[in-house]
């Protein structure tokens, strides 16, 4: 395989078409940062030139699955800190700008300015968080996208702490990015699903390291009626529910918070998710004034408290 057709593999996902017709207006898109822990050992370096080449590959798909026509050209290739930072255009005029790993394989942040060439629009948002008697609050995430672990991490304990008294799940986006999840995703849809009470405990571990071996036997799943559901297709059933949720609430990054159809801001330690769905409330439940760990998880495995806060999304 190429490392053109790697690096397009494991970055482009199935995003749906959500930008507005408007002026020029930057945003920022948090692609990964998918350069975690050991994305440069064991890997070559490559070239500029190498560089320039699979960016431009995978920019000329990630803007055509977007529906946005027109000349794709990367106009300049920078080394920084074993890095590359790459600016590159559209029709001839500056469009914005990413950064890729030093092997090639993992993009980064990008920022990109919207034109006229995009032309789909974008679902409104509101700030606001609808009120219920029991919010439903779900969190859409990759399963290998570090900014989703270190989301789950903190959303665990929080829902784990509310018990009933919230409709709390577990989702995932519309789209893959690492190539882990084409086949981990499945599983965790299926033991969501149809093992349910097992799919917690299943996290829990899967999350310490990332081996699913291990979390399949620590929780106890069935792998017969696991297997059975994923060869049987059960599973794109259960996926295409979630894709369509996350494409209808306007879900652009993973991790992502939903409470109430609405998409709505926290932080990623288990006292900020408490806080955010507390405020979600008709009548105030007594669990909301418990107290829980108000430390950020770190992202990707292992269970630590010490990870910054950040809004970082894959």
């Amino acid at each position: 395989m190429t490392e053109e057709n790697e690096v397009s593999k494991k970055s482009k996902g199935k995003f749906s078409n959500y930008w507005i017709v408007s002026t020029f207006v930057l945003a920022i898109l948090l692609l990964g940062v998918v350069i975690y822990g050991s994305s440069f050992r064991g890997g070559s370096v490559v070239n500029a030139n190498v560089a320039k080449e699979i960016t431009q590959n995978f920019l000329s798909d990630y803007f055509k699955e977007r529906g946005v026509l027109g000349d794709i050209e990367v106009i300049n290739v920078t080394s920084v800190s074993g890095m590359y930072q790459i600016v590159f255009s559209l029709n001839g005029e500056p469009a914005g700008a990413l950064t890729l790993s030093g092997d090639g394989k993992y993009v980064g942040q990008m920022s990109i300015i919207e034109t006229e060439e995009s032309v789909s629009e974008q679902p409104s948002t509101s700030t606001e968080i609808p009120k219920s008697d029991k919010p439903v609050i779900e969190l859409f995430v990759m399963t290998h996208c570090p900014y989703g672990t270190q989301a789950e991490k903190g959303f665990i304990p929080f829902i784990e702490a509310m018990g009933n008294k919230i409709d709390a799940k577990v989702r995932f986006v519309h789209y893959f990015m690492h190539e882990p999840e084409k086949t981990e995703t499945p599983r965790q849809v299926c033991i969501r699903e149809e093992q349910s009470e097992k799919f917690i405990p299943y996290l829990k571990k899967f999350l310490e390291e990332g081996n699913y071996t291990t979390a399949l036997e620590s929780a106890g799943v069935d792998e017969e009626a696991m297997n059975e559901c994923i060869e049987s297709g059960r599973w794109e059933d259960y996926y295409a529910i979630d894709s369509t949720l996350s494409q209808g609430y306007g879900v652009g990054g993973s991790p992502t918070l939903v409470v109430n159809g609405v998409i709505a801001q926290s932080g990623r330690s288990p006292a900020s998710y408490l806080t955010t769905a507390c405020s979600a409330f008709n009548e105030v439940p007594e669990d909301c004034s418990q107290e829980l760990s108000i430390d950020t998880p770190t992202p990707m495995w292992g269970w630590d408290e010490s990870g910054a806060s950040t809004s970082a999304q894959c």
